[in-house]
C-alpha cells in the first residue's frame, strides 16, 4: 500500500483489523523506509486509531491538530515528530484530501532520506565494550534515540539472504579486521538489492551497534539502517 504512494509527499495507509498497539511502530518504520511523513490507522468496530511520524522540518502535530479543528478527525494531537489521532471510515477520504492539499506546496523531496550520524566507527573499533556502552545510554525512544554509527570504507566480503528475507554481510576494514552486519527484512528492497550486488565493493554502512548472542557466544554486530557505495 505504501509503495503505491511512492510519488506522493506523504504516506497514509489504513485497514480493518490492524491493532492500535502497533500502528505507531509501523508508522515509524514506513517513515524511515520512505523518508516522508507517514500516517497509519487501524480500524476496529468502526473506529480508527492512528499514529503519525514525521521527518525534519515537518510539524506533524500541527498537521493533525489542523485536521481535527476542521472536523476531519474525531480527535488528534501530538508534537512535531509524532502524533496520534482517531477517525471514522467516512473520514478517510476527506482526511487524505486534506493531507494532499497541505503537502502540495511543501518542499519535501520524495524519496530523499537524510541520516544523522552520531559516530564514525571502524571494524576494528566496533567492539563489544563499545556496543555495551551505547546500550547503557538506554532505554531508547522518541526523546532518546539510539545512536547511529557509520562504518566507512568497508569492503563487502560476504553477503547473502538469510532467514525471513534478512540480508547478512561481512564488512572488512582497510587494516584487516571485519564486522558482521545484517539488514532485517531488506531482501527485495532497494537497500537489500544494493547490498547483494555490492559483493567485493566498498561501501559506507550506517546502523546501530549491538551485542548479539550466537551459539552461546556474545559478539558485536551492526544492524543496518542504510548504506551507500563509495564514490572515488
Amino acid at each position: 500500500m505504501a509503495k503505491l504512494q511512492a510519488n506522493a509527499p506523504f504516506v497514509f495507509v489504513s485497514n480493518e483489523g490492524w491493532h492500535a498497539g502497533v500502528v505507531g511502530i509501523v508508522a515509524s518504520r514506513l517513515k524511515d523506509r520512505f523518508g516522508k511523513p507517514t500516517f497509519v490507522a487501524g480500524f476496529d468496530g468502526g473506529v480508527g486509531r492512528g499514529s503519525a511520524r514525521s521527518i525534519a522540518n515537518v510539524d506533524i502535530g500541527a498537521v493533525v491538530r489542523a485536521a481535527r479543528e476542521r472536523k476531519l478527525l474525531g480527535s488528534g494531537g501530538g508534537h512535531a515528530m509524532a502524533a496520534g489521532f482517531t477517525l471514522t471510515p467516512g473520514q478517510i477520504d476527506p482526511f487524505r484530501e486534506f493531507l494532499a492539499g497541505h503537502f502540495a506546496n511543501s518542499n519535501i523531496s520524495v524519496g530523499a532520506l537524510e541520516v544523522a550520524i552520531d559516530a564514525v566507527v571502524s571494524p576494528a573499533g566496533a567492539s563489544l565494550s563499545l556496543a555495551d556502552e551505547f546500550a547503557q545510554a538506554g532505554p531508547f525512544g522518541a526523546g532518546n534515540p539510539e545512536p547511529l554509527v557509520v562504518v566507512p570504507d568497508g569492503r563487502v566480503g560476504f553477503v547473502d539472504v538469510v532467514g525471513s528475507g534478512h540480508v547478512r554481510l561481512r564488512l572488512i576494514g582497510g587494516d584487516g579486521p571485519a564486522i558482521d552486519a545484517i539488514a532485517f527484512r531488506a531482501a527485495g528492497t532497494k537497500l537489500g538489492t544494493g547490498l547483494l550486488s555490492a559483493r567485493g565493493q566498498t561501501i559506507h554502512a550506517v546502523g546501530r551497534l549491538r551485542a548479539d548472542l550466537w551459539n552461546g557466544r556474545r559478539r558485536v554486530r551492526l544492524e543496518l539502517e542504510d548504506a551507500a557505495l563509495r564514490v572515488d
